[in-house]
């Protein structure tokens, strides 16, 4: 099973409860950075073991975390901030896990460009996401 965990933009109160939860039971927590992640972990006092998971490494420590899955562990994603799969490098695992017939449950949270929307003003019954810029 792998989770897509939800993490704060900015100020560590935007999580919740659920996504605390689920990465205190899961075996592991793939990171974006585990320094970076250190901090939100440490402060809910959270001992869940962590794995560095980015762009960098993805290729390689795909077919090994799919495996790991298989015989039965549990896994949750997080990234820096936000929705882990918008720009960083959870599409590849997901994809796998789908393939595998893992199941995947993504969470509701922190994501940085619905307040954005909200907050400027335009009309939001029809939008794209094209992504950041550059």
């Amino acid at each position: 099973m792998l989770y897509i965990v939800p993490t704060p933009i900015g100020n560590l109160e935007d999580i919740t409860l659920r996504a605390i939860r689920v990465l205190k039971e899961v075996n592991l927590i793939l990171c974006e950075d585990t320094r970076t992640s250190g901090v939100l972990l440490r402060h809910f006092e959270i001992g869940t073991k962590t794995f560095g998971f980015h762009q960098n490494n993805e290729h390689a420590a795909t077919p090994q975390l799919i495996q790991r899955m298989k015989s039965g562990e549990t896994m949750a994603m997080i990234s820096d901030a936000g929705t882990p799969g918008i720009s960083d490098a959870a599409f590849l695992l997901v994809r796998e896990c789908v393939k595998e017939n893992i199941p995947v449950e993504c969470l509701p949270g922190a994501v940085a460009f619905v307040p954005a929307l909200v907050e400027s003003g335009l009309p939001m019954s029809s939008f794209c996401f094209e992504g950041f810029l550059p």
